[in-house]
């Protein structure tokens, strides 16, 4: 038998580029000093080829020699036609089509529906943010409903981790617990795991990528080899036996998924667990889904049980609104399928900098910079020469241009010192000319800003045809159609004084640039 050969190639750890030698910058990427000497055994890589589809040997004491993959004989190596594949997927009992509920109507909505048979998750997150409680309370609702779980964890022994499960009420049968860091090792649980399970869906959860590696690669745990191979044993094994699987992967300092990109492409699901470790809510989001909608959001709280699921996370972002309505306005989000209401806050004040600051959480700090010198052309604020501060209730990132009605209503509120109508909500976008441009889905944002009991509704004049047959058939009244900034304008000027929201006012002249012109 020959002996196999080892060599030594340089990987960067930021990228994942391979040079031959030893380099201070990484020509790919740009970063200085991230090449590290990694040794790779030359040969056949174990546990992809050599024996038949399913079969595994050792469990987790014996040989670790395993054979996801199929011999040139077996079903899975053939090609099949579009037709042929069509008919394969379709065939069985209607109950092995559906997809599976985790147990978590978020969870269920982020992922599209369900979890797929067969499908590749990735979970990433600040540390602490509650990866492992979502996936053990998930491991708890797919086991209540007839899945077999198997949990691994390189990071906490088998005792640690049953504690943790007992805390959040996970004691159900179908929940197998072990703490293993060898990649071989965990591959052949999880067959054993499969054979065991007598068809029921099998789901296996790894946490976390960076602590599992290959034994046959000879770098550290969590470096751009280990995380890439081990990723692409374990995608070949869900597409090859069905295991539906989830990884826990941590991010950067910059908020990134540690590892190489590519890892992001393996998978057909990535979710972004989002929130201040401090803050009681976590907004789960799908930046990838191959078997649903991209951008959903799932909202959940935390607390000594675990995490609880939102029902309605437009009333809890608004709960604890201020009396004080000057620089605080609503604004209609869509994110993803779902509209939610949130409070958007702004505070203006005299700067002495000669360039004042733009500070803004949750919304972006260039459309900040656009937007204030829109209403610095169009309507002669000085915001030229004030410190802005926006800020998003709640941890809510919005990135859709619709934010802009509620934007520079809450900015004209502060600088002017006009309070806000506190049943009035905003959406539309600003073009760089003051006018008012449609945005997409205003009658789902009107429908459920009318749901919480809002009466007043600031609405681009460029959605009036879309929305004129839902207002007449659920007689709406209250909706004021804005063709620009100035228009707008008086709506925040009018306060608190419905009947002058409903009513268009003739645009007045224009300003003088040394005074505020609505």
């Amino acid at each position: 038998m020959a002996k196999s050969k080892s060599k030594s190639v340089f990987v960067c750890q930021n990228c994942g580029s391979q040079r031959t030698r030893w380099e201070g910058r990484c020509t790919d990427c740009g970063e200085w000093n991230t090449l590290v000497e990694e040794r790779i055994t030359d040969g056949e890589p174990r546990g992809l080829s050599g024996a038949k589809s399913g079969s595994f040997s050792g469990g987790a004491s014996g040989s670790r020699a395993w054979a996801i993959g199929a011999n040139s004989g077996s079903a899975s190596a053939l090609s099949f036609s579009i037709e042929e594949a069509i008919a394969q997927a379709h065939s069985g009992s209607t109950e092995s089509k559906m997809r599976l509920p985790t147990g978590s109507s978020e969870l269920d909505r982020v992922l599209g529906g369900g979890l797929v048979k067969g499908s590749f998750v990735l979970v990433g997150g600040d540390p602490g943010i509650g990866k492992s409680t979502l996936m053990m309370q998930m491991a708890g609702g797919l086991a209540q409903r007839g899945s077999q779980v198997l949990y691994i964890s390189g990071e906490e022994s088998v005792t640690q981790t049953a504690l943790r499960a007992e805390r959040m009420g996970v004691v159900q049968a179908g929940v197998r617990l072990a703490a293993e860091s060898e990649l071989e090792v965990i591959r052949d649980r999880a067959m054993a795991h499969q054979a065991q399970a007598d068809g029921a869906p099998c789901v296996l959860i790894v946490d976390s990528i960076q602590t599992i590696y290959r034994s046959d690669i000879e770098s550290a745990p969590g470096s751009v080899t280990q995380v890439r191979e081990c990723a692409a044993a374990l995608m070949h094994l869900a597409k090859s036996q069905g295991i539906s699987v989830f990884v826990i992967g941590h991010v950067t300092k910059e908020g990134q998924i540690a590892g190489p990109k590519v890892l992001e492409h393996m998978v057909d699901t990535v979710l972004a667990f989002e929130g201040d470790a401090t803050h009681a809510f976590r907004l789960l989001r799908a930046l990838k889904n191959r078997f649903g909608a991209t951008h959903e959001l799932g909202v959940f709280t935390m607390d000594s049980r675990g995490l609880v699921e939102v029902t309605n996370p437009s009333e809890m972002f608004l709960e604890e609104r201020g009396r004080e309505l000057i620089g605080s306005a609503v604004f209609a989000s869509m994110e993803g399928s779902r509209p939610i209401l949130c409070e958007v806050q702004a505070l203006t004040i005299s700067s002495p900098l000669p360039q004042p600051r733009r500070t803004s959480i949750g919304f972006d700090t260039q459309r900040v910079h656009l937007l204030a010198a829109i209403l610095n052309r169009h309507l002669g604020l000085k915001l030229h020469a004030s410190d802005l501060f926006i800020n998003v209730v709640g941890g809510l990132n919005l990135d859709e241009p619709a934010a802009d009605f509620a934007v520079a209503a809450a900015l004209i509120s502060s600088e002017c010192g006009e309070s806000l109508d506190a049943k009035t909500v905003y959406f539309g976008e600003l073009g760089l000319t003051g006018e008012a441009r449609a945005v997409n889905f205003a009658d789902q944002r009107l429908r459920e800003a009318r749901k919480l009991g809002f009466e007043r509704f600031i609405v681009p004049a460029s959605n009036q045809k879309q929305l004129a047959s839902m207002i007449k058939a659920e007689k709406i009244s209250g909706v004021r159609f804005v063709r620009d900034l100035r228009e707008l304008a008086e709506t925040v000027r009018g306060g608190r004084a419905a009947s002058a929201a409903r009513r268009p006012s003739p645009r007045p002249p224009k300003a003088a640039d040394d005074e505020i012109g609505f």
